[in-house]
């Protein structure tokens, strides 16, 4: 659930909590439903680790009345058919290549939001309920909810918002296969000591804010640039560039350069981090980010590429995403 939607937004370095305003402002801050015109839906595919892993989103979204909308989102990432070899060898000490099977091990994440106008002009709000389903195969299952709120504020073309995430702290409940971790625990290994423990059964993620700010230059000829910087914040002490005991910020700024509204070329740079070396040193690494889009009747084809030139240790992947604005086939 942290590592974003949309092509737009990976050009764009994730900097998206004070501008968005389409059907994947589901993700990136529900108070932005308002801004569409009638019915968006939007897919998205990537793959990390050298297209071991898959990453896919469905999202909808459709207007209430002028006050008021709703969506809802699906999130999956998995790798499939990953080898269990926990029974390849025997009591004996025999290998045998037919007791390989396959599984796989996926996270999903789904997103039902609702967004409403505030009674002071230019104020907007908006409210996430997530469920969160975890699968191992059929070693382990579990089952997570949370909540996001999220805050959008206009004036003078300058945009603001702020997006409070997990902010009652989102539980992931564990339910392990006792039976087939009996299976993982008796394998023959050549460490003897390892698969002994059962794994915890609970975990949980800690609230997280962002705030934004952005604006949109219109120039002559029918160019435009948004420039929008997020500050993503934790409350805790992370290698972030900014961190202390109390909160940690990881700052991103993204730039969208838009021409007759109808082709976009976007940049940003995110997830700056303090990295140790091994001779002892640090540096400072980040993530940039470069992307593409076209739009043409209500048809938003995006394109991005991500970490270009392997400047932090974060993912790397080329991501597609389209959007539909379903008014056109009224």
């Amino acid at each position: 659930m942290n590592i974003g939607v949309d092509a737009r937004a990976f050009g764009m370095a994730n900097a998206m909590v004070s501008h968005t305003s389409d059907v994947n402002s589901g993700y990136w801050n529900p108070a932005g439903l308002l801004k569409i015109e009638d019915r968006e839906a939007s897919l998205m595919h990537a793959s990390y680790f050298a297209n071991i892993a898959q990453y896919d989103y469905a999202a909808f979204a459709t207007k209430i009345d002028d006050r008021s909308a709703w969506g809802a989102s699906i999130i999956r990432f998995g790798v499939d058919d990953i080898l269990n070899t926990t029974q390849l060898i025997d009591a004996s000490g025999n290998i045998d290549y037919n007791r390989i099977s396959l599984f796989s091990a996926a996270d999903y994440g789904v997103t039902f939001s609702y967004a409403r106008k505030l009674p002071v002009q230019g104020f907007q709000y908006g409210v996430n309920a997530k469920v969160i389903r975890r699968i191992i195969g059929k070693f382990a299952n579990s089952w997570g909810f949370g909540f996001d709120i999220g805050f959008q504020f206009e004036r003078k073309n300058w945009q603001f918002g702020l997006m409070l995430r997990d902010i009652t702290t989102t539980y992931n409940i564990w339910n392990i296969d006792e039976e087939e971790f009996k299976k993982i625990k008796d394998a023959q290994t050549l460490n003897p000591l390892q698969n002994q423990d059962l794994p915890e059964t609970s975990e949980i993620t800690l609230p997280k804010a962002q705030f934004g700010m952005a604006k949109k230059i219109v120039f002559h000829n029918d160019m435009t640039l948004l420039a929008s910087a997020n500050l993503n914040m934790q409350f805790q002490q992370t290698n972030d560039i900014i961190s202390s005991s109390f909160v940690s910020i990881d700052p991103a700024l993204g730039f969208e350069f838009g021409y007759n509204n109808l082709a976009f070329l976007r940049a940003g740079a995110g997830n700056f981090q303090r990295i140790q070396q091994l001779d002892g040193s640090k540096n400072v690494g980040f993530q940039p980010n470069i992307g593409l889009g076209f739009q043409y009747k209500g048809i938003s084809i995006d394109y991005a590429l991500t970490d270009l030139g392997d400047q932090s240790a974060s993912l790397y992947s080329n991501v597609f995403s389209v959007k539909v604005d379903l008014g056109i086939f009224r």
